[in-house]
């Protein structure tokens, strides 16, 4: 079931594009803070007021959250404004005593990001990757008992299929819920992720569904 990730095209703003995302009947939304997961700042007060105009919308609706979530204060500040999910990424690598803090008080609500590349593991949001295979970070992240993973694939060249063998690969090592993002264009991508055993669901950008409206429909499910 398609997050749409709020990543607004040039000519719109944030605020006017999840509008238009809403008047589509759309009920599962991503919202990433990339200058906080860069450590370049922060736009909390933007996305708080972005999840509360959502889920004014419609009770029923998923609001994941991710980028720089680094201590409890800051996941508790998501959760208090309506966030269903919060992406961690970045602690995983290094951080193993706000790992724990984050999963002794929020495990229900936490998604363990990794990203890759081909295939291969990236070090920035995802743990150490020195000599650890995609598949035995997975079970890492399963073993510290995390309950969905979001797989970012950055294979992103125009002529190149998603990557759903690492994403399998992972649904078979961590046996945990797993979603998958970053390379998920196309109506034709989300009929082939449907054949990946364990994948719950893609995230799909906010611009490519206005490319692709019917797109939205996966999107307009009421989420309880």
């Amino acid at each position: 079931m398609p997050l749409l990730q709020a990543a607004p095209p040039p000519e719109r703003t944030i605020e006017e594009l999840v509008e238009i995302l809403l008047d589509r009947g759309c009920t599962r939304f991503d919202l990433t803070d990339r200058d906080a997961a860069q450590n370049a700042g922060n736009n909390r007060g933007l996305i708080a007021a972005l999840i509360r105009r959502i889920r004014s919308s419609n009770s029923k609706v998923c609001i994941q959250v991710g980028g720089g979530i680094r201590s409890s204060d800051q996941a508790q500040f998501f959760l208090d404004n309506g966030a269903t999910w919060l992406v961690v990424g970045a602690v995983l690598q290094g951080y193993p005593v706000v790992v724990d803090q984050l999963l002794a008080r929020f495990r229900d609500q936490l998604v363990a990001s990794v990203d890759a590349k081909r295939g291969e593991i990236q070090s920035s949001g995802g743990l150490d990757s020195a000599g650890v295979g995609t598949t035995a970070i997975a079970g890492r992240i399963g073993d510290l008992g995390f309950k969905r993973i979001l797989f970012n694939d950055f294979s992103m060249e125009p002529d190149r299929a998603p990557d759903f063998i690492t994403a399998q690969a992972i649904c078979e090592a961590a046996r945990v819920p797993l979603f998958m993002g970053g390379s998920i264009h196309t109506p034709l991508h989300l009929t082939q992720a449907t054949a990946v055993r364990g994948l719950q669901g893609v995230l799909v950008d906010a611009h490519t569904v206005l490319g692709f409206p019917e797109m939205t429909n996966s999107s307009a499910q009421s989420c309880s």
